[in-house]
């Protein structure tokens, strides 16, 4: 059984609904009280002899907070019936993908790209900014561009930026798990559609999936406190991480043929550290001392 938990990336989990349809095995919601409930039914619904209930965040690396958010929440559930797993996605793994996304578009050397996402708060939208910095310093775009549709730049406000650096035509590209939907009339305008489809999704699911439940099995692991320590929480979790880490390496790999394959081309040009791993040691470091 799959928990899928959304934060801004993907509207609050609505952006969810698709990749749980036909699908009674996943469940999609926001974290907090809707997440506690969801958990609740799906606790009172399976016997303990199914296994472990396991929750994704569902985030791409720009809301750290909502992993953080779900680990509390499930930490006041039934202990060894929910396991946490790693959150769906990184901003490495973000990179990748929207450079994948860029090659999906045929574009001239003038031609602009501009990334779009909802907006989350000053620093999920700074770190937006870092990961368009990388697109375009690994892809092959001398323009790529952000905008947030709703919020600061806007979406209009992105176009006539594009523009005025002289683009020709501009492909937009969503950082989030909706499509970017052009506006009309844009002549100029082509999107890519969503960042991944639901077989890239399903495959990446699997794969968290697989390695928390690996973890749990194997090392007593719930990915709890790993969560926790995602935004600065907890305690010493480095254990924790490489439990998982060691699953889906070493275990499950195949789940995430999809991901490897949009990936590959971004890890050979440069290797950037997980966020979530980064913080995690960083923090269990300072309370080693």
């Amino acid at each position: 059984m799959l928990v899928l938990v959304g934060g801004h990336e993907s509207s609050d989990g609505a952006d969810l609904a698709a990749y749980a349809l036909g699908r009674p095995d996943i469940r999609t919601c926001p974290t907090g009280r809707p997440l506690y409930r969801a958990l609740c039914e799906r606790l009172m619904a399976t016997p303990p002899s199914a296994g472990p209930v396991c929750v994704v965040p569902m985030t791409l690396g720009r809301d750290l907070e909502l992993v953080a958010d779900t680990a509390r929440t499930v930490a006041g559930q039934a202990p060894g019936r929910v396991v946490l797993a790693r959150p769906f996605g990184t901003t490495e793994h973000l990179v990748g993908w929207l450079r994948a996304a860029a090659r999906r578009v045929a574009l001239d050397p003038d031609d602009a790209v501009l990334i779009t996402a909802r907006p989350g708060g000053p620093n999920p939208d700074a770190e937006l900014s870092r990961v368009a910095r990388l697109v375009r310093q690994y892809g092959r775009r001398r323009l790529v561009e952000t905008a947030y549709p709703g919020g600061d730049p806007d979406l209009a406000e992105g176009l006539d930026r594009c523009r005025r650096l002289g683009a020709t035509r501009i492909a937009l590209l969503s950082a989030g798990f909706a499509a970017a939907v052009p506006p009309s009339g844009a002549a100029d305008v082509v999107t890519a559609g969503p960042l991944l489809g639901p077989a890239a999704v399903h495959s990446v699911l699997a794969a968290r999936q697989a390695a928390a439940l690996y973890a749990h099995g194997t090392h007593g692991d719930d990915g709890i406190a790993a969560g926790l320590a995602a935004a600065g929480h907890g305690h010493s979790h480095a254990d924790d991480e490489h439990h998982q880490d060691h699953a889906y390496h070493e275990h499950h790999e195949h789940h995430e043929d999809a991901e490897h394959h949009e990936d590959h081309e971004h890890h050979e040009d440069h290797k950037h550290p997980d966020p979530t791993r980064h913080r995690a040691h960083t923090h269990a470091q300072t309370h080693a001392h």
